[in-house]
């Protein structure tokens, strides 16, 4: 095993600038929307580490040794870089996977008649290449989900506004299906904006939510028992005949919660608890 870590090591050391330009060369034709100075660059780095990294002695077999931790380090940027950039995954893995074919090609003028040993160097580096290369693709996979997760926990805060009606009414449209993630959302946004204007009413309105089960219901109720702790009291608009039908099967019970069936019956309800109303300047 040392023999073969030793001999690697000094390939990379004694032919590393050859093996960087036909690797680049290699990364040129994978093509891709990455800027090519910052691939060089990271190419460059990486043959570097690499070099380092074997000559230290860092096991082939282990890539969490912390001899390999520059190169982790440098891979996990490298990913989430990608990730950001919109790169595909196939683009991500060949950017480690294409270093091959010029290390290869090293190893055997450099065993030349020695079939064993060019064997082993050929294994221990691939074995060492596809570790690398999978755990770029890990750290790629785990960037994008956490990309995608911040995106839809923005598209759920764009899609549950609270805009302000009149002074002391506040009015939650909500659209679309109502789960668990998307009631906190709903919860954190409304009370933060009865803290910030010290809101008396809250209207929710659901005519855009397609149905009202159990579930909903749920929700609905923790956002109105949320929000009275707040000091504001809650008016549900929006019941459709459909929607009322379904709740008094479901035998859901909303308590003293006043509903309506549309908002602007309930803006005229909270008005009225406010001892406001609304008239025409002239007649109609």
């Amino acid at each position: 095993m040392a023999e073969h870590k030793s001999k690697l090591a000094a390939i990379l050391r004694e032919e590393g600038p050859t093996i960087l330009a036909d690797w680049l060369s290699e990364l040129t034709r994978a093509s891709g929307n990455v800027d090519q100075g910052e691939r060089q660059e990271q190419a460059r780095t990486l043959v570097r580490l690499l070099t380092d990294a074997l000559q230290k002695g860092a096991p082939e077999e282990d890539i969490d040794d912390p001899a390999w931790a520059p190169i982790r380090e440098l891979l996990s940027g490298i990913s989430a870089s990608r990730a950001r950039e919109g790169s595909t995954p196939s683009e991500t893995a060949t950017f480690i996977f294409s270093i091959k074919q010029p290390l290869f090609s090293r190893l055997r003028r450099a065993h030349k008649s020695d079939a064993e040993g060019l064997a082993s160097d050929i294994w221990g580096s691939t074995l060492l290449l596809d570790r690398l290369g999978l755990f770029t693709m890990e750290v790629f996979q785990k960037s994008r989900e956490d990309i995608i997760s911040r995106q839809q926990r923005e598209l759920l805060e764009l899609s549950t506004p609270v805009v302000s009606l009149w002074e002391g009414v506040l009015a939650v449209p909500l659209i679309g299906t109502l789960d668990s993630e998307r009631t906190q959302i709903v919860m954190e946004n409304l009370l933060e904006r009865i803290v910030q204007t010290g809101a008396a009413i809250a209207i929710i309105d659901i005519t855009g939510v397609p149905t009202v089960d159990t579930l909903v219901a749920q929700h609905l109720l923790k956002t109105v028992g949320a929000a009275r702790l707040m000091g504001a009291e809650c008016i549900i608009s929006g019941i459709r005949p459909q929607i009322a039908q379904t709740i008094v099967h479901l035998g859901v019970d909303l308590g003293d919660v006043a509903t309506k069936a549309t908002l602007a019956a309930a803006f005229q309800l909270a008005l009225a608890r406010l001892g406001a109303s609304v008239v025409r300047s002239t007649p109609q």
